[in-house]
């Protein structure tokens, strides 16, 4: 059983950075697509950023690039997120995700079957 598991959230000021980690085991990963998804309170869960975990392509979304960097280490199985210039926009419960029926990084939520149980960024203004 696959089980992902975050850490790295915290309270921080605007303009400031954050590494979030990922720890994943019980799986195989080459064949993965892992990814960052965020909710913030009483909004819908947002996509952020996506990897293929065998060749390391990336997909970002729109209001996190040029700011935030998704990789991964696969000698520790571990997935990163660097997040720099935060907003406070950007707080929210960030999550890690793993989908294993897809080789490259995508967006589609739904079609991501593992889930982390979240780790709290809050960003003040």
């Amino acid at each position: 059983q696959v089980q992902l598991v975050e850490s790295g959230g915290g309270l921080v000021q605007a303009g400031g950075s954050l590494r979030l980690s990922c720890e994943a085991s019980g799986g195989t990963f080459g064949s993965y697509a892992m990814g960052w998804f965020r909710q913030g309170l009483g909004k819908e869960r947002e996509f952020v950023a996506a990897i293929s975990w065998i060749a390391g392509d990336t997909l970002s979304a729109d209001s996190v690039k040029g700011r935030f960097t998704i990789s991964r280490d696969t000698a520790k199985n571990t997935l990163y997120l660097q997040m720099n210039s935060l907003k406070p926009e950007d707080t929210a419960v960030y999550y890690c995700t793993a989908d294993p029926d897809q080789y490259a990084p995508h967006a589609q939520g739904t079609e991501y079957d593992y889930w982390g149980q979240g780790t709290q960024v809050t960003v003040s203004s």
